[in-house]
């Protein structure tokens, strides 16, 4: 009667195996949920990275427009070619052409996810922005934007 403290029995303490199985359960249906969502919270936490890099290259480009009265390639905006985002996560490559209709030149320039970011192709893929400002994911993706907002 010394160390039941009166209960009647004497329990050991800890846990069974199924209380532990349960709390495992548990915690695989929250992981089941909770990394994918933190997979697609990283890839727009990223996106960042390649829409900066496309800002900075519009701006690039109407800048030497002014000077030059035509927009220039990646090289005479004193870029690399394929301009490579700061954090890595995107390539930038920019297409010129004067359209046959109006004769005025036009630019696209276009950031395509690579390295741990190509994953972002099922949702938003590449990035593009054009002269007029036009901002959108690129042709492949365009009708699959589920998360959230591209740009």
């Amino acid at each position: 009667m010394g160390n039941d403290r009166g209960f009647g029995m004497n329990r050991s303490h800890g846990f069974t195996l199924l209380e532990l199985m349960i709390v495992l359960v548990i915690i695989a249906i929250l992981a089941a949920i909770a990394i994918p969502a933190y997979g697609r919270y990283a890839y727009r936490a990223h996106r960042v990275d390649g829409q900066e890099l496309l800002l900075r290259v519009a701006n690039e480009q109407e800048r030497y427009y002014s000077t030059n009265n035509t927009y220039g390639a990646l090289t005479a905006l004193g870029y690399d070619d394929p301009a490579l985002s700061e954090k890595g996560y995107y390539q930038v490559t920019v297409a010129v052409d004067v359209p046959a209709s109006s004769g005025s030149q036009t630019f696209t320039a276009t950031a395509t996810p690579i390295g741990a970011q190509a994953g972002d192709d099922q949702w938003c893929g590449a990035l593009t922005i054009t002269n007029a400002g036009v901002k959108s994911p690129g042709p492949a993706s365009a009708s699959s934007n589920s998360n959230g907002s591209c740009w």
